[in-house]
């Protein structure tokens, strides 16, 4: 982050000598967005949670799983270049609330086709990563967990390329960047080294189509347990298992593709993805999720439907299942088991007032062969959950 940083200055300071001639100085635009909400479900035996968060919700209201605010700065030092910053505070891989920087970079803008960026930026990975913490650009409450918890990272430290161009009424926006990202996750930090990172947008009129890859080498850190598990495993003969389960520099990719469309007073929105490692703790997994809703006024009714769906195996072969090894073979097959669920969702969002929504929603979510995204669950625990929400989203 120190390389980026001086990167950044090294920009703004050349803008700022190239703005040193002129007679009105840096221009500065001030932003914000929010959701306070309360969550809760109908079962006391796990907790639903967003991606990477460390505690959930049962019963009780709580406010954690899907409130946020962020506040956003940008400084236009001249037609060029300008400099922006995102912060944004909620719960996440630690159970308090917290402050995070999301994004910090210097954008140089080359013609009014092309631009470059570097700092810290959001990670293109799914269609609404820009704007997937900002409740009032979406529809729905929160995006479908059985996609978005599949790669949980919100941003990358490096540089990117953005261009734009119309082809008579179709816009297309291509975003090509590398770099470096870090994780923090309940249990665990994830590193991803060697990103590349591709996010393609096609626009004509109400229709959007979205096509998304990224690939990274990860490393899994701070997590002594499965470290343990691994070196144990090749200390009593299983070399060949303890083979499949590598923790430094493993290759990944992540490719998607997604629509939107509203037209009159129709909403469709759809996305679908694939996830693929070379390790056997991050499984490989098909997950996709639809969208459809229809605009009354200032009421938006939608419905939604996500499924995951594990690519590789869910049981290892020839793992011991009697014995004194018998604990480490049940503890590899847990491993390699993805969290598989489907979802299916109703609520609606009532557009009240100016920069103001009020949504409402309930998902059923049905865990298979497991708890599925839920933590901290009951042993045996299988059982669908109702999960209930209100959320106020607001911008200024």
């Amino acid at each position: 982050m120190k390389t980026i940083c001086r990167a950044i200055a090294a920009l703004a300071a050349a803008g700022l000598a190239t703005q040193a001639s002129a007679q009105e100085g840096p221009s500065v635009t001030i932003s914000g967005f929010g959701t306070a909400a309360l969550t809760s479900t109908d079962t006391d035996d796990a907790e639903f949670i967003r991606p990477n968060q460390a505690a959930g919700v049962k019963k009780d209201w709580r406010t954690g799983p899907d409130s946020n605010f962020g506040v956003q700065a940008t400084m236009k030092v001249n037609d060029m270049i300008s400099l922006t910053a995102q912060g944004l505070v909620r719960k996440d891989g630690i159970d308090h609330y917290r402050a995070q920087a999301a994004w910090a970079f210097a954008k140089f803008k080359a013609t009014d086709e092309l631009s470059f960026r570097v700092g810290r930026m959001g990670a293109p990975i799914y269609m609404i990563s820009d704007f997937r913490n900002v409740g009032y650009a979406n529809t729905m409450l929160r995006p479908p967990a059985e996609v978005y918890r599949q790669v949980t990272l919100d941003n990358f430290d490096g540089v990117d390329l953005l261009y734009q161009h119309s082809f008579g009424d179709t816009s297309l926006s291509v975003q090509l960047g590398t770099g470096r990202a870090e994780s923090e996750q309940p249990a665990q930090n994830v590193e991803f080294r060697k990103m590349l990172l591709l996010h393609v947008v096609a626009e004509n009129g109400p229709f959007t189509l979205r096509f998304g890859r990224a690939q990274a080498d990860f490393t899994v850190k701070d997590n002594p347990t499965l470290r343990g598990l691994v070196t144990t495993l090749r200390s009593v003969g299983l070399t060949n298992v303890a083979n499949m389960m590598p923790l430094d520099d493993v290759r990944g990719t992540f490719t998607s593709i997604g629509g939107t469309m509203d037209w009159k007073n129709v909403v469709l929105q759809a996305e679908y993805a694939q996830r693929r490692t070379d390790t056997l703790i991050v499984h490989d997994t098909n997950s996709w999720y639809a969208m459809a809703g229809y605009r009354f006024g200032k009421f938006l009714p939608y419905y939604y439907h996500g499924s995951i769906k594990q690519k590789s195996e869910r049981n290892v072969a020839g793992l011991p299942t009697s014995g004194p090894l018998a604990p480490i073979g049940a503890g590899v097959n847990s491993l390699a088991k993805a969290a598989l669920q489907t979802s299916d969702a109703v609520g609606v969002r009532w557009d009240f007032y100016k920069s103001l929504a009020l949504k409402v929603q309930v998902d059923h979510i049905k865990p298979k062969d497991g708890p599925g995204a839920f933590i901290n669950a009951k042993p045996g625990f299988n059982s669908s959950v109702n999960v209930y929400a209100v959320a106020l989203d607001f911008v200024f």
